[in-house]
């Protein structure tokens, strides 16, 4: 089921050094600025670890979002801004936009662009788990709560965190509200999340479209098909026969789709449904189906086949899947007033000595090179 998904790329940063000399004039604030440093770069390396499971990612992020938050939260006992706010740049790619970059000095933006990429990487743990040969009943629960925390995520951002930002994001970028939520209906519920692209910039986001389209498609055509058995099955012959001719109208636009996406060009992994073992079950199953109902209707029913297909039902008794709450970690320990106190901004950050390596540009994410298992066709339910 891997290649069954679509999944845009990692975002990209700049390394941060959070070298405040002359500002940090305590040891326990540089500590607090050498912490932050090593458990950025570690958890920027758990994104790319094969190994990683959801328990180390929240130890990882959990980590450094308690001590990004000496840079957000005040600490002084009043409602102002936090003076360290706004001390560093930080720089970051967006999953749609390639090498381009967004930068901004605000430890917010940070926190937005890092808690993002860590949905998009719960996404890809549940990809990569649906895509195992023989999967069990408590790796399927795993990928559904994956999905539900990937969306907790992109939920909370969107409502809490990003409106903090001073700089809103410019059209197409990750924290803009048709890009976001996108990802947070496409975490919830895989079969529910097209319209929200459609008014964005095709050049960025027409690959992931196609492939949202021809899921609708699929999903069309699979609902057509069981509700032909069903009528079938309630002696409605004639409406069978035709709820599985429009079954396999949306199969062929299906498959038309899979070859137009596939021929795309765009961000994120190309996912392969038409030659995933469940895509293929279905087409057959519906020409089977139809052939038996028309084999029937010429011998037994005699039924007229109605030139409007029969209507699904569509008021469905449940909802999507509940987002799964995301809550910062309290602020580390280490981050008292007191040390608060001894970053002192009037004396200025002397020049970072890893300037230069700041200003280069910003190369892609190599994600690990996961080889798809052999599909067993799973039925999609």
């Amino acid at each position: 089921m891997t290649h069954w998904f679509h999944r845009n790329p990692l975002k990209a940063t700049a390394p941060v050094s959070f070298n405040l000399y002359g500002v940090a004039s305590s040891p326990a604030a540089n500590k607090i600025c050498n912490d932050l440093r090593t458990a950025r770069a570690r958890l920027l390396d758990m994104f790319t670890d094969a190994t990683c499971t959801p328990e180390i990612m929240k130890k990882s992020s959990d980590e450094y979002f308690s001590l990004i938050q000496a840079f957000i939260l005040p600490l002084d006992g009043t409602t102002q801004e936090n003076k360290l706010r706004f001390i560093q740049n930080f720089k970051w790619t967006d999953t749609l936009q390639g090498n381009i970059t967004s930068a901004q000095q605000d430890a917010v933006f940070e926190l937005v662009s890092m808690a993002f990429n860590v949905a998009i990487w719960y996404s890809k743990f549940a990809s990569r788990l649906a895509g195992k040969e023989n999967i069990t009943e408590e790796e399927a629960k795993d990928v559904h709560k994956s999905l539900k925390i990937a969306a907790g995520i992109f939920k909370t951002l969107k409502e809490t965190h990003i409106p903090r930002l001073i700089t809103p994001a410019e059209k197409g970028r990750d924290l803009e509200p048709r890009v976001i939520d996108t990802y947070i209906v496409q975490s919830q519920a895989e079969a529910q999340e097209d319209h929200t692209l459609n008014t964005l910039d095709p050049e960025c986001s027409s690959k992931w479209k196609k492939y949202l389209q021809l899921k609708q498609h699929f999903y069309m055509a699979y609902a057509h098909c069981y509700h032909g058995q069903t009528l079938l099955a309630g002696d409605k012959c004639g409406e069978a026969i035709r709820s599985l001719q429009e079954a396999e109208k949306f199969y062929s636009r299906a498959e038309a789709l899979c070859k137009e996406y596939r021929q795309m060009k765009g961000p994120g992994s190309t996912a392969k449904p038409s030659e995933q073992l469940f895509f293929k079950k279905l087409g057959t199953f519906i020409k089977n189906t139809l052939e038996k109902c028309q084999r029937e209707n010429s011998f037994i029913y005699f039924h007229k086949v109605p030139a409007e297909a029969p209507a699904l039902e569509l008021k469905a008794s449940y909802g999507l899947a509940e987002p799964t709450p995301f809550e910062l970690p309290p602020l580390s320990a280490q981050c008292t007033p007191e040390v608060y106190a001894t970053f002192d901004l009037t004396k200025g950050p002397k020049e970072d000595k890893a300037k230069a390596k700041h200003d280069e540009e910003i190369k892609p994410v190599k994600e690990p090179d996961l080889k798809p298992q052999k599909d067993t066709g799973c039925v999609v339910s």
